[in-house]
């Protein structure tokens, strides 16, 4: 007798060996149309596994996680058999699952975007033919004769490179087989909401050397709704491409000659100062000190500091003098040359040293895009320097502070993921155990919900992330704390105990909005270029009807000036409706009319960038507008 398990424990009995499917068939008819895949004992495997030991036994429905990765996988099967349809003489190499999608690399001398539609109509053919699919093995070299019998000689290759005495899995797909370990849908009317997206060239196998290949980029959900949200989602980052909305608002510019650095305009610049003076009196209210250090460090201190085995290759280096030194690409070691300087004591710590950093790192030019990855970047970085005792406090302090920052700033969805040690780091494992426990009891302490990610900490200590969700949401990776026994002692850290004994102090790294060009960059796609008024380059705009008051509006100007608010006044001979659609489309929030009657009463009429009418105020009234939206950060 064959007992099954299933996950709420009932068992399910049977006579013979029996396949997944007639387990599931077994179980009832909902459960069987939703099938996608099982595990066994943890695997997983296709629906058509034959089970023929006592086992337990999951079934992975669309609902969950391994579900949409086989919907996606199994997409990229169907891609690639659609091909070989239309075009008999491609041949195809390897199909992945991506971040929400699939790829497939085809050899063909080049595809178009009419061919992408005809692919997709036939993918939506075959799919529409609910083909099933069948699982096999072959030894190694049958299934390498195999695919070169039918021209493909890619495939070929990628077995042959599998050991002799292997065999190989293979899934027959109608007139189509591919290599793959699976598993997949049981058949291809599982695959409802796909759509193909985009063409790009691709080297065989990541080798400039080898031919160019031609990739076809295709997304898949498991409902039609998905698919038509996600592609909403879609067209609403490409209009609120930071690089977009960057040139529209005369914000910044990148070019070929400094390659991963920003050229910031005075628009762009503003935003940045007001984002970097509200950080700055964030670190005043809270017990840092501001500190600035050099650029260039000779190279010996990132040797002595572990830096140089790890990112050596993304540093960038000069000579002089016979001396090697580094454009820094980080702030921590510099930050423990201050401390070093006089002697420390236990009633000095913590010792907060914050620092708008400018770091270098030579990233591939293949991966810089905009502000978000970029050569040389700003960080609001700060460095605790605590006894083991403050550690708890430190980080809970800490996470306060970053949830009150990004509340700001207007994010209030956050992820949170504890990460620890990698493979390649400084320390014993003792101190590793020590660093992960403070930051897992801190996070406990709060009562915070956070998730495991093991092996992503820093090389030199654990860290927790804290990711924050966009309005289209997307997630992204901002704020850090990470907790280091290692440095300090390495670069000669002390400080005087109680006991008169001299310990080296624990530092703690932290940055709450990371790079301020990335953290701009997503505020920019956030907000549409449409910042609140505390954070607008330009908060209003005065406005005249005619030149009879074009000296009342540089008056109005003026009062704002000396109020402290960014207000400019177009006097140019436009029609003011002109005027009040070029401003609407630089996204200013205030925009101020003022003809012969608001120049008499000494007001304003107040429009706003949404197009509403606020109707005709005071200048005093709007004073007061603006300074409550400021303080409340609307």
């Amino acid at each position: 007798m064959l007992t099954i398990t299933l996950p709420d424990g009932h068992q399910r009995q049977f006579e013979h060996p029996v396949t997944v499917a007639q387990v599931v068939a077994n179980i009832g008819p909902g459960l069987a149309k939703a099938a996608l895949a099982a595990k066994i004992n943890g695997n997983l495997v296709d629906t058509s596994t034959l089970i023929s030991d006592d086992v337990q036994l999951a079934i992975v429905t669309d609902r969950d996680p391994e579900g949409i990765e086989i919907i996606r996988h199994s997409s990229a099967h169907l891609l690639a058999q659609a091909v070989k349809h239309l075009f008999p003489d491609a041949q195809v190499t390897i199909g992945p699952v991506i971040e929400d999608g699939f790829y497939y690399d085809i050899a063909y001398k080049s595809f178009t975007p009419e061919d992408l539609d005809k692919i997709q109509a036939e993918m939506e053919k075959l799919a529409a033919q609910n083909i099933p699919l069948r699982r096999y093995l072959l030894p190694r070299d049958e299934a390498v004769q195999f695919f070169r019998n039918q021209g493909e000689h890619y495939k070929a290759e990628i077995i042959a490179s599998i050991p002799s005495n292997e065999d190989v899995s293979l899934y027959e797909q109608g007139d189509f087989t591919d290599l793959c370990r699976g598993p997949h849908v049981p058949s291809t009317g599982k695959l409802k909401a796909f759509k193909l997206m985009k063409l790009a060239g691709a080297y065989w196998r990541g080798d400039s050397k080898n031919e160019m290949l031609q990739r076809i980029y295709g997304t898949a959900w498991t409902t039609k709704k998905e698919l038509d949200a996600y592609l909403h989602r879609l067209a609403e980052a490409e209009k609120r491409d930071h690089r977009k909305i960057g040139k529209q608002l005369d914000l910044f510019h990148v070019q070929d000659e400094a390659p991963g650095m920003i050229f910031w305009h005075e628009r762009g610049w503003t935003l940045y100062l007001q984002i970097e003076n509200y950080m700055r009196q964030i670190w005043r209210n809270n017990g840092y000190h501001e500190v600035h250090t050099p650029q260039l460090v000779d190279f010996s201190l990132w040797r002595k500091s572990g830096h140089a085995d790890k990112f050596g290759k993304e540093m960038f280096s000069t000579h002089s003098e016979n001396r090697d030194y580094a454009i820094k690409p980080m702030n921590c070691p510099c930050h423990i040359q201050i401390y070093n300087q006089g002697v420390k004591s236990y009633r000095d710590l913590p010792l907060r040293l914050a620092e708008f950093g400018s770091c270098h790192r030579n990233e591939p030019s293949g991966t810089l895009h905009g502000l978000l990855r970029i050569r040389n970047f700003v960080q609001d970085d700060a460095h605790i320097f605590c006894t083991e005792d403050q550690i708890q406090e430190e980080v809970a302090i800490f996470i306060d502070l970053l949830l009150k920052v990004y509340a700001d700033f207007g994010f209030h969805d956050l992820l949170i993921k504890l990460s620890t040690r990698p493979d390649q780091r400084i320390g014993s494992d003792d101190v590793w155990d020590k660093a992960e426990r403070a930051l897992e009891l801190a996070l406990n302490n709060k009562k915070i919900d956070w998730k495991l990610q093991p092996g992503e900490g820093a090389f030199y200590g654990p860290k927790i992330e804290f990711a924050l969700k966009d309005c289209l949401g997307r997630i992204w990776q901002c704020g850090t704390i990470q907790v280091d026994f290692s440095m300090p002692g390495r670069l000669g850290a002390e400080y005087v105990a109680p006991d008169g004994n001299k310990q080296v102090p624990v530092m703690l790294h932290r940055a709450i909005l990371g790079s301020l060009e990335r953290f701009i960059g997503i505020l920019i796609e956030e907000h549409a270029g449409a910042f609140p008024v505390w954070l607008a380059p330009v908060q209003a705009v005065v406005m005249n009807i005619t030149d009879q008051q074009a000296s009342y509006a540089k008056m109005v100007e003026d009062f704002f000036h000396d109020q402290g608010f960014r207000v400019f006044s177009d006097l140019r001979n436009e029609k003011v409706g002109f005027k009040i659609r070029e401003h609407t489309l630089q996204r200013i929030p205030y925009l101020l009319v003022v003809g012969n009657r608001e120049a008499e009463m000494q007001q304003v009429s107040v429009r706003t960038r949404k197009g509403e009418d606020l109707g005709v105020m005071s200048l005093e009234t709007l004073l007061e507008k603006l300074k409550e939206e400021e303080a409340e950060r609307k």
